[in-house]
């Protein structure tokens, strides 16, 4: 079973970033993406740094996948995403429909992201005659539905990458909760989302956790971990465990994950979370649920 760490999905500045990916270039993870996911306008690393931290990283025998954008609604957005698709170096994570068209256009393998909401094995079956060899399931399919799904696409040609650890991305809006929260718009953030290295907190009128703003992505406040079910994803197809990164912690999980699953155990990492975890959705329930007899 391969680890992946997935895009830096908040917004740090050029130092935090560069010193997340020195520390990951030791530590024990197969496949790294990077780039912005989530807003075209955070810029801490500029386009030659991103290519120079995944040479880094490659030659520290890392298998480097440049990830783009999710929300794309300017010609820049799409000038951003076809250079990233046109990079000529190294694979990338097709995270919206206009970078799985340039791609196809120029004959280029790609992952598709989760976000492209892949929810039967027909559209799974079309993006892999376009040059798809990796996908990422959407997040609120169970682990039942995407053992058939994989089952009836009948292909060792494909490869499942599984998001196994982190807040779930859940959606994506033209505008920045972010920014509203603070009284600003999305064209005046002053960068907000800069304060919250692992997304703005938001909770119910009783004081339970809810959501996690991250700027145009809402995320969940609980932690998926389905890393206890990692032997049951393994033989469904899934061939790679996707963690998400953290402000805290993400080369300690790696690390542990990696000595648990080669020793054929299930990582403990409830003390480096430091969150609520959940796992509902997996076992086709409320995705906030966390389930009291996971299956091992």
């Amino acid at each position: 079973m391969r680890l992946a760490l997935g895009p830096v999905g908040y917004h740090w500045n050029n130092d935090q970033l560069l010193a997340f990916y020195n520390d990951i270039a030791e530590a024990p993870v197969d496949i790294v993406y990077l780039g912005e996911t989530v807003c075209s306008k955070r810029r801490s690393l500029g386009w030659m740094q991103w290519l120079e931290i995944g040479r880094m990283l490659k030659d520290r025998g890392k298998e480097i996948v440049l990830s783009t954008l999710t929300v794309v609604e300017a010609e820049s957005e799409l000038s951003q995403i076809e250079r990233v698709c046109s990079n000529g170096e190294f694979l990338v994570e097709a995270n919206d429909a206009a970078a799985v068209h340039m791609l196809m256009e120029n004959g280029l393998p790609f992952v598709a992201g989760a976000s492209l909401n892949v929810y039967n094995e027909r559209t799974l079956a079309q993006l892999r005659d376009l040059g798809l060899f990796r996908w990422i399931p959407p997040l609120e399919i169970s682990g039942a539905a995407l053992a058939t799904m994989i089952r009836m696409l009948g292909s060792d040609h494909l490869e499942t990458e599984l998001f196994t650890l982190g807040r779930m991305p859940l959606a994506y809006s033209a505008r920045c909760f972010t920014a509203r929260a603070h009284g600003y718009t999305r064209d005046h953030c002053h960068f907000i989302c800069g304060r919250y290295p692992s997304g703005m907190a938001v909770e119910t009128q009783e004081g339970q956790p809810f959501l996690t703003l991250n700027g145009l992505q809402t995320q969940s406040a609980r932690i998926v971990n389905l890393l206890p079910y990692w032997r049951e994803a393994a033989h469904a197809g899934v061939g790679i465990l996707r963690i998400s990164p953290d402000a805290s912690n993400t080369p300690a999980l790696l690390h542990r994950a990696r000595v648990a699953l080669d020793r054929g155990n299930i990582p403990e990492v409830a003390d480096l979370i430091g969150a609520p975890e959940c796992d509902g959705y997996w076992l086709e329930q409320a995705g906030i649920i966390t389930s009291s007899a996971p299956c091992v």
